[in-house]
């Protein structure tokens, strides 16, 4: 198809850092897995962490799809338009989230990274989608910015779980339980 001819390097380049990131997430958490946790650790993972795989993974489907031999745009269009709409609603269970988790108390950041520019991604993901029916190449450039948005707010919000757990958990005094 004529319309996604010049973008395979793109795809190859940011499915492959979609899989790779989600590689290292898995090794993150193995090495953190020994360090001290906090009351509430477990729905602050639900609301931090797993979101990033799901970033990653969206990136990395996005990417799959989009490199696939499509001999039209309409196939592509509906299941890019239905993981856009289904990232919304899974960013909105993401804010439920990060309301109802008592580990941490999100700030300004929190909230930009994990769910303003995410949905913002989405939203434009799904409009992309819908757009590229009538007019396919101007909104691959919606679809590319989506992927990237993805990729760069879970690259973000990874680093920021790391540094938190390096710099805040470990940093914390161990509880000394005497117990007989």
């Amino acid at each position: 198809m004529t319309e996604l001819a010049g973008w395979e390097n793109f795809y190859v380049i940011v499915g492959s850092s979609a899989g790779a990131l989600i590689g290292l997430q898995f090794v993150v958490m193995a090495l953190i897995a020994s360090l001290p946790r906090a009351p509430g650790s477990a729905q602050a993972g639900a609301a931090f962490a797993t979101p990033n795989i799901v970033h990653f993974g969206c990136a990395l489907l996005l990417s799959a799809v989009l490199c696939a031999p499509w001999h039209g745009i309409g196939g592509p269009a509906i299941l890019l338009g239905l993981l856009g709409l289904n990232g919304v609603a899974y960013e909105i269970i993401v804010a439920r989230c990060m309301q109802k988790q008592t580990a941490y108390r999100p700030e300004f950041e929190d909230w930009l990274f994990h769910i303003l520019l995410p949905c913002a991604a989405y939203v434009v993901l799904a409009v992309s989608a819908y757009a590229s029916l009538a007019h396919a190449s101007q909104a691959l450039f919606g679809v590319a910015a989506a992927a990237l948005l993805l990729l760069f707010a879970g690259i973000h919000n990874a680093w920021d779980a790391v540094t938190y757990h390096i710099f805040v958990v470990s940093s914390r005094p161990p509880k000394t339980d005497e117990r007989p």
